[in-house]
């Protein structure tokens, strides 16, 4: 097995051998700029179909990934401070997060997006988790085809756990969340509440004491920001009163300056 000392070894080594694992792309020339090939590896590992990679493959992939973790820089509970009650906000990149649980907002499928850097959080924590985390929620997909038939879809609300491989994170809640076609009605609101209660409880049963929630639905979903930004910390506070000590510590993670002031607005 050769060893590859440089990230830039390991990228140009993945490139050229996730291509070769690709019937459409083989021919793909290979740019030259750093950033060119990270953004082709990203995308050839976003189309890619869960299947079996060579142990080699596996740990440089695992190391490239883990030096591009500390390379965007990762954030621990101690740099994160609390507003309230074990409550947080946080606005960046989720997959920075060193904390014991994030959540993923995943489709039905549960298998991560496949659109080629694709701007959802799905798409991010799949690509830099690496490509075990695919496959893992395959494998837990294929088990719940064979318990309940081969057209099984994970419903809204109910939570997959996975690990979280060459994330900063320990684990990963994969949740379903409501989608807003017309109108907001309170069975959508139920749907999202719903959301961050399972979602705790299945940290509580894992003994997860740390999670950071990403905004559940507000994205393609069309769920309306400013609402879901209130179900979710009402939520949260009544399940932590009921639940003390269960979990320590939640981190509303957040991208867009909305979504911040929302979530401060309501905790502060």
């Amino acid at each position: 097995m050769m060893k590859y000392i440089t990230q830039e070894e390991r990228l140009n080594y993945l490139v050229e051998i996730f291509k070769a694992d690709s019937d459409e792309y083989k021919g793909l020339q290979t740019p030259e700029d750093v950033e060119g090939k990270r953004r082709i590896l990203r995308s050839l590992m976003n189309i890619r179909m869960p299947k079996m990679v060579t142990e080699e493959v596996l740990k440089v992939q695992d190391e490239y990934l883990s030096g591009r973790a500390v390379e965007k820089g990762v954030v621990d509970l101690l740099d994160i401070p609390v507003i309230r009650d074990g409550l947080c906000v946080w606005q960046g990149d989720i997959t920075r997060l060193a904390v014991d649980a994030i959540v993923n907002a995943a489709n039905s499928q549960m298998l991560g997006c496949f659109v080629p850097m694709h701007i959802c959080i799905d798409n991010c924590i799949h690509s830099f988790a690496g490509i075990q985390l695919r496959a893992e929620c395959n494998e837990k997909m294929n088990q719940l085809r064979m318990k309940y038939g081969k057209n099984y879809e994970q419903p809204t609300a109910v939570p997959m756990l996975t690990d979280a491989y060459n994330l900063p994170a320990k684990k990963v809640v994969h949740i379903v969340g409501p989608i807003v076609n017309n109108k907001l009605t309170p069975a959508l609101e139920k749907e999202l509440a719903d959301c961050y209660r399972n979602t705790l409880d299945i940290c509580a049963e894992n003994n997860l004491k740390s999670v950071a929630f990403c905004c559940i639905s507000t994205g393609v979903f069309h769920f309306p920001n400013k609402r879901a930004s209130e179900i979710a910390v009402q939520t949260v506070t009544e399940w932590m009163r009921e639940h003390s000590g269960m979990v320590e510590r939640v981190i509303f993670n957040v991208f867009k300056d909305e979504d911040k002031e929302y979530y401060e607005e309501q905790l502060l």
